[in-house]
């Protein structure tokens, strides 16, 4: 059993790349088979979920051609089948992309119920209003979701509520269906701004993406082409929160700051001194972090793939803040594991009541969730002494390479397996 090792309470200094979004990776490398020509993909995360999804594909007959870590080729001319029924593919949430791209280019797709992380409800009502309003029957049975037209016609669609996954999923199936299609209420996320323009790269004609209306003109075919996928704002404010909940001082590089805007207000809220330059955010810590109240929303607001990692940070500061989670129920599971750490937060429905502490101590964790992982990593960096933390596959569907970027800025951090270490100091190493 792998685990993260930690001896935190050493101040993080210094800089860190970040990688390209895996969100945004996933949507791309699903909307890469709806042409036939081969599509270079740029700046791809070396993370499991890419790989996990990669796989499904090359289970269909799509040609991957890695020419580094980060840069892949994809040739999609030899599919042999609409159906992804694999082990993998229902390992992670984004097997649902590949249904509109199956059915964009193929007019018929199978594809295996989503899996992930359990964070909350996640429904797929807006995905299967939204096909069978561009023409397609759906039926969901034994697992499978499958979606089927004669030809794919253009629609005017009202998501009910705004939704990343249907959003991008309605996107690339429009693209080829014919007419102009009308999605409102639509997302506005930066991969799925990322996702229209690899689209449009392609020769889709998308106008609107990052607005809540998208207007798609349906074209013949899309043509191959090269991209290079937008950093991870994620990954970049976690480590901006890892900056912050050690006291330290941390610029991360290759950002898009206007994505981290919402991350840096809070953080200003706390005493964070951030300084933004053009691809690059530093953050400068107090020597204790003030209360802030926190509330996650649909993109420009605070995101909630970066709650955990705040409360974690949070849970520090000087004085009572309050956390509201607004978009999945189930995104408080890792709280009992910082209340081992010495934490003293109170769940109250979707809200979360931090009384800061002085400090965390170590203790023995388990990651219950990808971005619960992370936030669980930023605790144990400001403990003081010994932190475990099992589970982290969950951790490295997300993260490249976290460890050994957390050791360039001086955290005491090992990725070990526990079966083989003989003993706790041995571990200790770091």
């Amino acid at each position: 059993m792998e685990q993260y090792i930690i001896k935190g309470g050493v101040p993080l200094t210094g800089d860190v790349t970040i990688g390209g979004a895996k969100n945004a990776a996933l949507a791309i490398l699903a909307a890469s088979v709806m042409t036939d020509d081969t599509v270079v993909i740029e700046n791809l995360p070396d993370v499991n979920d890419t790989k996990v999804l990669l796989n499904a594909m090359e289970s269909v007959g799509v040609l991957v051609k890695h020419e580094d870590r980060h840069t892949v080729h994809i040739n999609a001319a030899q599919i042999h089948s609409v159906t992804i029924h694999t082990e993998y593919i229902k390992k992670i949430r984004a097997s649902y992309y590949m249904l509109g791209a199956l059915l964009g280019k193929y007019n018929e797709a199978c594809v295996a119920l989503p899996g992930g992380c359990n964070i909350g409800m996640r429904p797929i009502d807006q995905h299967i209003k939204g096909f069978q309003a561009l023409g397609a029957e759906v039926n969901l049975e034994r697992g499978m979701i499958t979606a089927k037209a004669e030809k794919l016609h253009a629609a005017h669609i009202y998501l009910d509520v705004v939704t990343v996954g249907a959003t991008i999923n309605l996107m690339m199936a429009a693209c080829l269906a014919e007419g102009r299609t009308i999605i409102e209420n639509a997302a506005k996320e930066p991969h799925v701004v990322d996702l229209a323009n690899f689209l449009s790269s392609m020769g889709a004609n998308i106008k609107g993406a990052g607005t809540d209306v998208i207007r798609i003109n349906g074209v013949e075919r899309l043509h191959g082409t090269e991209y290079s996928i937008i950093p991870d704002q994620i990954e970049a404010g976690s480590f901006m929160l890892c900056g912050a909940a050690t006291g330290g001082d941390i610029t991360v590089n290759n950002v898009i700051p206007k994505h981290l805007e919402s991350i840096s207000a809070k953080l200003r809220e706390t005493g964070c001194e951030i300084i933004e330059s053009d691809d690059a955010v530093r953050v400068k810590a107090p020597d204790r972090l003030r209360h802030t109240h926190v509330k996650t929303l649909p993109y420009p607001g605070f995101p909630t793939d970066m709650q955990p990692q705040i409360v974690a940070a949070l849970g520090l500061a000087d004085g009572t803040s309050i956390v509201t989670e607004s978009i999945f129920e189930n995104r408080f599971r890792y709280v009992p594991e910082l209340l081992k750490m010495g934490a003293n937060i109170n769940i109250e429905g979707g809200t979360a009541i931090i009384e800061g502490v002085r400090g965390y101590s170590g203790a023995d964790l388990s990651a219950p969730d990808l971005r619960a992982g992370a936030a669980l990593v930023i605790a144990g960096l400001a403990a003081p002494d010994i932190t475990t933390i099992d589970s982290i596959n969950y951790i490295e569907r997300g993260y490249e390479d976290f460890p050994e970027k957390l050791k360039h800025l001086g955290a005491r951090i090992r990725k070990i397996d526990a079966e083989k270490e003989e003993t706790r100091a041995h571990l200790l190493a770091v």
